[in-house]
This record gives structure tokens, C-alpha cells and sequence, in this order.
């Protein structure tokens, strides 16, 4: 009921009528209560066996849930502070260029909602106005549409990914639930993007990261368009067109797996190509902001960080600068425990390592002499020392195993990336096995084939 101005409830276990706006009985009945606009009719409530029953507003338990846990991370000793920071950056990264869009699907294009998956977020609209409260009901309630609006292409924000800026802008969050992550975890696990990420970078990528549907027919991007989200698919068939000479051509296709996008946004061009989905399917979206504040400056930072250490190694002493960062460039790191076993011999070979940091034991089977473990240690390997390219260069099984001595940390380079890169360092690799041979005379009396690692 209505009073006074103000509205009331009446509380079945109180027996009297109670203020809407804290719920207790006969509080501000005398007294002079400042009129404030209530929030929309469903926070009346209703009556639910007795007791106040409240509808939490769509979106709400995500937008605090991620405030939180940027609270938890940063550990802000002003909070007060930090959460006007945090909400007003918020609000900024949701007012799109071209107004309000009802469908909520600008939110997704922009990839810095908080909400997840079907709860599009509520923002203002262009004039600053209030919306009507049938329609906030309807935005809140209204199932996301999985469409991905159409924008010509405008010139994007400068960016220096070599400009080291202090990192004040709170991480975006999209919650997930445990299904959710496993999901996204297993779709970019294959991602040649992402092996180069440490684990904090891979942690933010994938809180960033959000869950688009697609149906048969839909254009995921466009040619032309601006770049605004990296694509990684989870499932679903899309085929790749070109605009060539005015005809649309398909150029290839993805069948449930791989990703797209990133291209546009790594050098600040239009779409080069349009991504049609053929089938039914789900994407995970990155946001071009995070993208490039991760992909990008990582890239930029391992050039700075592994730039004198590359240009010291005497194996890469034959490659033009760029040809080094290139290198640099698809380096991975993988760090290994005491004794942990990084290759075995006769296993495949699919990567070349360069020790980092730490020492690392080559040790090698043989039918007449081995130690307690079944091999003999023929070699250590310590910072800017390389192995596993034998295999290799020889298109063979591990001839040898290798194994951690304390903490280690090593580049690591997938045999596609060394075939295509260290082709000028070939000739240095293959005059090491005379090398190796002669080890192998000392140690077994016998001139191994390093080509041929049966025992």
C-alpha cells in the first residue's frame, strides 16, 4: 500500500505494515522519510510463505562477484577508491561509439561486460535519461542474442605494445562455471597464440574470455569491419571467404577447432576475410583490449627480456636480427623440478630446447654399460647450452634422455617452427653429431649412430 508518499508491506509475522525500502515495522511511520526513487516494481517483493521474497536484478551477481575477485587480487588499501575506479572504468568500456543498443549485443562485441553468457548488461542510455521500467525488465530478461552486429571499419586507438604502463585497469572477469573453464581450457590448449603465456597471463586470458553461440549461416566477422574480439572455436564447422575482385571466394575452412581475428587486432588493420559458420556451434570471444594487453605486450616483453640473451647463444650467431626475433617470438618457456624427465630416448621428437636457467643431465641407454637407472650420463647442458635438436636435424627417435639437475627453465621451439626458422643454423647442428660420436667412443667404446637410438 501506499502512505505518506512512501510505500509499505504489510509483514505477515509482524502483523503490521512494514517500509519497503529496509523492512522494518512501523520505522518510519512518524517520521519524515526523504523521498527516494524506488528501483523497479520487483523489488517489492512478494509473498512466499510468510516471508520477503526479493528478485535479484539479472546480472547483479556476476557484476559483484567479478568486483570482488579484482578486490581479492589487487588487495586495494583504499576500497572505496578502488571501487570508483574500478565501476567508473566499467562504465566506460560499456558506452559504445555508435549509442545504446538494446540487444546487449554490443556488450559482447565489446568483450568488457561482467555478466556472462545470457545475461546481457544493462547500460545507460545516450541522452543519460532513465529507461522505462518495462523496458529495463525486458533487457534484463531477454535471452543474449548470439548475433554479432555489423559496423564499418574505424580507425583503432594507437597502441605501443613496447610502452610499459603501469597496470591500473581492473582485469576483466566473465565467471564461469567448472564445465564452462574445462571447456574453454581443452579449446585453446592448441592455440600457438597462447603457448608462450606463463600461468597468472593464461589465468587473466581465460577470466576474460566469454562464450558466444553461433547457428548455421551466421557471420561471425566481416572483411572490412574493425577488429574487435579473438576467436577461439570450441565446436562448429566456418568457412573462410575473400572478397576478390568483388566475388566472395572460399579460401579454406575450420572444422571444430583452431581460431581467428587475431590479425586485426595484432596490426591495427580491417577484417581480411569473413567467417561464416556452416554448422551449429559455440566460440570463446576475447576482447581486443585484453588481447593486446596480454598477447601483444607479452610478445613485445619477451622480445626485450630474451633479445641479449638470444644474441648470445653461438648457435644463432649466423641469423640476421630479425631472423633472432622471429625466434624469440615462438619461443615457449617450460620450467621442470629435480630430476623431472624432460625428453626419453626413443620417444618422437617434437620440440628443441635452449636451457634458460639451471643444469640439465643427458644420459644415454646401452646393452653393455649402464648405471642403476638403466643409463649413462654422456653430457650437461647449462644456461644458453641447447639439446634435442639431434632428433631433429636426423628426422628421428630421441637418441638420448635428458633430465632436470635442481630447478630448470627452458626455451622451447616446436619442430615446425625450427625447420622453418633455424634452417641457416642446420650445418652448425649437424658438424655437433662428429662431436657427439666421439663422446659415444669414449664412453661405450663403440662409435654409436646418434641417427639410430635403438639399445
Amino acid at each position: 500500500m501506499e502512505a505518506d508518499g512512501k510505500r509499505w508491506i504489510l509483514m505477515p509475522e509482524f502483523g503490521k505494515s512494514s517500509c519497503v525500502l529496509c523492512y522494518h515495522p512501523d520505522k518510519h511511520q512518524n517520521a519524515n522519510h526523504p523521498k527516494r526513487q524506488l528501483l523497479n516494481e520487483y523489488y517489492l517483493g512478494k509473498r512466499d510463505g510468510g516471508r520477503m521474497s526479493i528478485k535479484i536484478p539479472a546480472g547483479l551477481t556476476d557484476l559483484l562477484q567479478s568486483f570482488t575477485v579484482e578486490v581479492l587480487r589487487k588487495q586495494p588499501a583504499d576500497l572505496v577508491g578502488f571501487a570508483v575506479q574500478y565501476f567508473s572504468k566499467l562504465q566506460a568500456s560499456q558506452k559504445l561509439p555508435f549509442g545504446h543498443e538494446k540487444s546487449g549485443s554490443g556488450a559482447l562485441r565489446a568483450g568488457k561486460a561482467v555478466n556472462f553468457a545470457d545475461e546481457p548488461m544493462q547500460t545507460d542510455s545516450e541522452n543519460g535519461e532513465e529507461e522505462e521500467e518495462e523496458d529495463d525488465l525486458e533487457e534484463f530478461e531477454a535471452p543474449m542474442i548470439n548475433r554479432f552486429t555489423r559496423r564499418v571499419s574505424v580507425c583503432a586507438e594507437a597502441f605501443n605494445p613496447d610502452e610499459e604502463e603501469e597496470e591500473t585497469e581492473p582485469w576483466v572477469v566473465h565467471p564461469k562455471t567448472d564445465e564452462q573453464r574445462r571447456r574453454l581450457q581443452d579449446a585453446c590448449k592448441d592455440i600457438l597464440l597462447f603457448k608462450n603465456l606463463d600461468q597468472e597471463q593464461m589465468f587473466q586470458l581465460l577470466d576474460a574470455m566469454f562464450e558466444i553461440h553461433v547457428k548455421v549461416g551466421e557471420h561471425v566477422i566481416d572483411q572490412g569491419d574493425d577488429g574487435d574480439n579473438f576467436y577461439v572455436i570450441e565446436r562448429g564447422t566456418y568457412d573462410i571467404f575473400v572478397n576478390v575482385d568483388g566475388l566472395q571466394r572460399c579460401v579454406g575452412a575450420y572444422d571444430n577447432r583452431g581460431s581467428f581475428g587475431e590479425l586485426a587486432l595484432m596490426y591495427n588493420t580491417p577484417r581480411a576475410a569473413t567467417i561464416i559458420a556452416t554448422s551449429n556451434g559455440a566460440l570463446w570471444g576475447l576482447d581486443r583490449a585484453t588481447f593486446r594487453r596480454i598477447i601483444v605486450k607479452n610478445n613485445a616483453r619477451k622480445r626485450r627480456l630474451y633479445e641479449e640473451f638470444v644474441q648470445s647463444l653461438p648457435l644463432l650467431k649466423s641469423l640476421e636480427l630479425g631472423e633472432r626475433m622471429k625466434v624469440v617470438d615462438v619461443f615457449g618457456t617450460k620450467t621442470y623440478k629435480d630430476e623431472e624427465r624432460i625428453i626419453a630416448q626413443g620417444e618422437k621428437a617434437d620440440c628443441f630446447y635452449i636451457v634458460e636457467s639451471g643444469e640439465v643431465r643427458i644420459t644415454m641407454k646401452h646393452k653393455t654399460k649402464s648405471d642403476a637407472d638403466g643409463g649413462v650420463e654422456i653430457a650437461r647442458c647449462s644456461r644458453g647450452q641447447y639439446f634435442g635438436e639431434l632428433a631433429l636435424v636426423a628426422n628421428q627417435p630421441r637418441a638420448a634422455s635428458a633430465y632436470a639437475v635442481g630447478n630448470v627453465k627452458c626455451l622451447v621451439m616446436d619442430v615446425q617452427a625450427f625447420e622453418r626458422l633455424l634452417g641457416p643454423c642446420m650445418d652448425i647442428m649437424k658438424r655437433n653429431i662428429a662431436n657427439y660420436e666421439e663422446q659415444l667412443v669414449d664412453l661405450f667404446g663403440t662409435n654409436m649412430d646418434l641417427t639410430d637410438p635403438a639399445v
